[in-house]
């Protein structure tokens, strides 16, 4: 080859390397399953094409910008714990390309929040300031579970408030997706709890240990699933206490369960908690 074309074609594999990196840099399934259920919510609140889009784009965005934010600050601990599932921790991506691409997610976040409403974009805002802020230091602390409660909580608002009107959720929404919040945070942490206790991460699942975060997780989860279906007016019905004794059964027994087994059982137990949600008409009740 040309040495006068080295120079070009280097560069031009180092973007495309870029570009393939940077997604996986952003913790693609969580974004992609936040954004996947504000979307959901925000269809079953009747916001129709437009308005599900635009709701869908700016958590995207918030989500993108907390997933490159968290990359980048736990960068020295990825490394040290040789973490090759990690774009930037094997060397994949430049540290300030990740910096970078959180910082313009996050600034695309405001209009597209904002566009939602004032009050709507300054729920949604609040809920990714809380993001960061785990990000920036909370998760190494006993309240590392409150962002997630804050983040989760403000979600079905975010939705609501963009509706004519602006009203707020009702009660057992909020603290049903506050709840889900608490769970998937000690849920997502269950796989590496003893590689972020070497590396010194003390949040509260860390701090507890395996088996009592196995415990949390389903439990946080298995009281969404009470709020939601007992929480609404009116009889639960059939279908909904089959749900809540399901979620129960599979609570208690999630920390005694082998393997990957307690991160599945919360995963189903959220899965769960979404669709009753949604039977029982999404974030507006």
């Amino acid at each position: 080859m040309s040495s006068d074309l080295t120079g070009p074609v280097t560069a031009a594999a180092r973007r495309v390397r870029t570009a393939a990196a940077l997604p996986a840099a952003c913790h693609p399934a969580p974004a992609a399953a936040v954004t996947v259920f504000a979307a959901a919510l925000a269809a079953s609140a009747g916001r129709g094409f437009g308005g599900t889009l635009l709701t869908a784009a700016a958590v995207a965005a918030g989500q993108l910008s907390i997933g490159w934010c968290n990359d980048r600050v736990d960068l020295a601990r990825d490394i040290a714990a040789g973490r090759r599932d990690k774009p930037l921790a094997r060397g994949d991506l430049a540290p300030r390309t990740v910096a970078a691409a959180a910082g313009a997610a996050l600034l695309l976040c405001v209009p597209l929040s904002l566009a939602c409403g004032a009050a709507a974009g300054a729920a949604h805002l609040a809920g990714v300031a809380a993001g960061w802020a785990y990000d920036l230091g909370v998760k190494r602390t006993v309240l590392s579970w409150l962002p997630y409660a804050v983040a989760f909580g403000l979600l079905p608002a975010f939705v609501t408030l963009a509706l004519p009107g602006g009203p707020w959720p009702p009660w057992w929404v909020m603290a049903a997706a506050a709840l889900l919040g608490c769970g998937a945070h000690a849920a997502n942490v269950l796989p590496d709890i003893e590689a972020d206790r070497a590396a010194g991460v003390r949040g509260l699942p860390q701090r507890i240990g395996r088996r009592a975060s196995a415990a949390l997780a389903a439990g946080c989860l298995a009281a969404a699933t009470a709020v939601l279906v007992l929480g609404p007016p009116g009889p639960p019905g059939a279908g909904g206490v089959l749900v809540l004794v399901a979620a129960a059964g599979a609570a208690a027994a999630a920390p005694a369960a082998p393997g990957r087994w307690p991160f599945l059982a919360t995963l189903a137990i959220a899965a769960a908690d979404v669709v009753v949600l949604l039977a029982r008409g999404g974030p507006a009740g």
